[in-house]
């Protein structure tokens, strides 16, 4: 019996699909935003809340891929409500243009799903001049975060629904660089590792939902913020590895998830009931887990909300 598959206080485990922890579930007069659902765990999360009468805007790089996942959604469930979009997170000109069109079409928005991601590129600088898996990974889902909030607070004000803001981060976060965050480096090559890039860029995700559940709840707002790992699973974000991502799809099978399980985390914190008034928390295996020391500073927390505001602005 492999160990990670006891279930945890919530019931759940390891093997857990998105399908199991959300069965019974009805997510009928919900709107929620999937960023990264063309592919992987963004399809499948867009998939199964779709599959619950969620609707569903995928946020997507390329429309054709993302259009591919909305019609295999829709052959399988034809009353599913899915929409399409057009979102590149490396550039805050494309975020700034999606949260534009978003708003114009008067939707409201109860669940942000900040689930797109590189990982382990080769040094780049975004559009914007600033490291790719920063860029990307932290301060476009920042940025749209917080273009998108107010929405979310009027949503949330006038259906009497709880919003959910959530952050898809790694266990990688514990592999970030020494200092944790390099704010003063972020774009150094010299010493670059993609790995702990990677990890900065995870850990950001962990500290943003923590801020952001901080500023939520001096506001009174009804949104919670949390994040997750959603475990290690055979996906395209290996692609810059290629002895790695060969190890994962061969090898890998028999300790990594699938896309169904990778998924159930996200759509457990997105949906399930037991998470109402839950903020703050990072969740692995749809359980409560625990975070590396840094993912817990406070401090850290506060520092990185300033320093990703002053990108942005």
């Amino acid at each position: 019996m492999w160990p990670f598959s006891s279930k945890g206080p919530s019931g759940f485990s390891w093997y857990s699909t998105a399908e199991e922890v959300t069965q019974g579930l009805d997510g009928s007069g919900l709107t929620a935003i999937v960023t990264g659902a063309s592919s992987g765990i963004g399809a499948e999360t867009a998939r199964v809340l779709a599959l619950h009468g969620v609707h569903v805007v995928m946020a997507v790089r390329s429309l054709s891929s993302g259009n591919v996942v909305k019609e295999a959604i829709l052959k399988e469930t034809p009353a599913a409500k899915v929409d399409v979009m057009e979102l590149d997170l490396a550039s805050m000109e494309s975020v700034r243009k999606f949260a534009s069109e978003y708003n114009s079409r008067e939707l409201p928005l109860n669940l942000l799903i900040n689930n797109a991601g590189v990982m382990g590129t080769p040094f780049t600088l975004s559009q914007d001049g600033i490291e790719l898996q920063f860029a990307t990974n932290h301060i476009g889902h920042f940025l749209l975060t917080h273009l998108l909030l107010e929405n979310m607070k009027n949503t949330a004000r006038d259906s009497k629904i709880e919003g959910r803001i959530v952050n898809v981060s790694s266990q990688g976060h514990m592999f970030t660089y020494r200092e944790g965050i390099r704010f003063d480096r972020i774009n150094e090559q010299s010493d670059y590792s993609s790995l702990a890039a990677y990890g900065q860029s995870k850990l950001a995700n962990i500290l943003h939902a923590n801020e952001l559940t901080r500023r939520l709840k001096e506001d009174g707002v009804d949104i919670t913020a949390n994040s997750l790992h959603p475990g290690s699973i055979i996906t395209n974000l290996l692609r810059y590895h290629s002895i790695i991502d060969f190890l994962a799809r061969t090898l890998g099978k028999l300790v990594l998830k699938n896309a169904q399980q990778g998924a159930a985390t996200t759509c457990y914190v997105a949906l399930h009931p037991d998470v109402k008034g839950v903020s703050g928390k990072y969740f692995d295996n749809s359980n409560i887990g625990n975070p590396s020391s840094k993912a817990k500073d406070v401090e850290l927390a506060k520092k990185l909300w300033d320093f990703s505001m002053e990108l942005i602005s």
